[in-house]
């Protein structure tokens, strides 16, 4: 089908522009993610959309594209880390500490990765996944599991700019995974993830991680959406009797508390944190 149309819609300017259907949404990523549509075209059509801005409708339609094409993998027990593809520059990871602590948890931990995208250059989870191996951590690589996405890496980094793509590739389902939890910038965001994706898991979850990760550094709000339903509640780690950025013992202790809540492995992080000092 015709791909102007789609730039149309999100390039024309204010008067012009318009949103597009479920149906039209998921064609439209189809179309880009088969290279039916020329790298130009691409390109035009992703700086319109991110200025447009997207709606949550048409997340949907291209969520259900990437769905279509992508391999999955089932695993039992875990919970899916949203991590953004453009890395960690400013603080290490806590991933392969939170791991150590939840190896006799039964919870598995299900991360994504690629090559670096823009905006922020850092550390991907890609680099930092081949340096260290967990049995509790599953990590797939979008190079195999949907290769058409990858394979727009080069065309991403000529843009230099987020795009929809940073949006909705944190979360895939990728491993059929009953909870999900993922980092947050500011509170206006929260109701945007939550129509995004709260519908693919039993329990999502929403953290003020840092740099966007579901990292927590420093004090910060947790959300929780499980049947319609949202909690939230402050998190706070000298509480904890964590001691500050330094201590990642205490940190990478705490982000294991929490994502135990959040899969229902405890009632509560106080009860997941008084299990993991044992």
């Amino acid at each position: 089908m015709n791909f102007t149309k789609y730039i149309k819609a999100v390039g024309t300017g204010p008067k012009g522009n318009r949103d597009l259907s479920f149906e039209e949404s998921k064609d439209m990523m189809r179309q880009i993610l088969k290279a039916e549509a020329f790298p130009e075209q691409i390109a035009a059509f992703l700086v319109g959309w991110r200025l447009k801005p997207e709606t949550i409708e048409e997340f949907s339609g291209a969520l259900s594209a990437l769905d279509e094409l992508s391999l999955k993998r089932k695993v039992e027990n875990s919970i899916e880390l949203g991590y953004p593809f453009d890395g960690k520059a400013k603080s290490p990871y806590l991933l392969p500490e939170i791991s150590k602590q939840l190896l006799n948890s039964e919870l598995n931990l299900v991360v994504t990765g690629d090559k670096l995208q823009p905006a922020k250059g850092g550390v991907t989870t890609k680099e930092l996944c081949s340096t260290f191996k967990e049995s509790n951590l599953h990590f797939f690589d979008r190079a195999e599991y949907l290769k058409e996405l990858h394979d727009l890496t080069e065309l991403r980094l000529l843009l230099g700019l987020r795009t929809g793509f940073n949006t909705i590739e944190k979360l895939t389902s990728i491993a059929d995974s009953r909870s999900a939890i993922t980092g947050v910038h500011h509170k206006p965001y929260v109701k945007k993830y939550i129509e995004i994706f709260s519908h693919r898991y039993e329990r999502f979850a929403l953290i003020q991680g840092d740099e966007g990760t579901p990292e927590l550094f420093k004090k910060g709000t947790l959300w929780v959406s499980e049947g319609g339903v949202l909690s939230e509640q402050v998190v706070d780690p000298a509480f904890y009797g964590v001691k500050g950025r330094e201590d990642l013992e205490g940190l990478a202790r705490l982000n294991a508390a929490i994502f135990l809540f959040v899969a229902r492995k405890a009632t509560s992080i106080d009860e997941a944190y008084a299990s993991l000092e044992k």
